[in-house]
């Protein structure tokens, strides 16, 4: 898909969901953040990589 600039939606209510995951049966299990538009289906982002704000302080 070519890359397209995103609309100008200054404002524009974003919605988030912490996921717990759990792979290969148990043996492993990582977090993950979502987060979306709920005016646009094709505007989210999701990613493994989640570490708590504090630990950035």
């Amino acid at each position: 898909m070519p890359s397209q600039p995103a609309d100008d939606h200054h404002g524009a209510r974003l919605q988030s969901e912490a996921y717990h995951i759990t792979v290969d049966d148990g043996a492993d299990s990582f977090c993950a953040l979502s987060i979306e538009s709920p005016e646009n289906d094709q505007a989210w982002l999701i990613s493994d990589t989640v570490t708590a704000l504090a630990s950035f302080r």
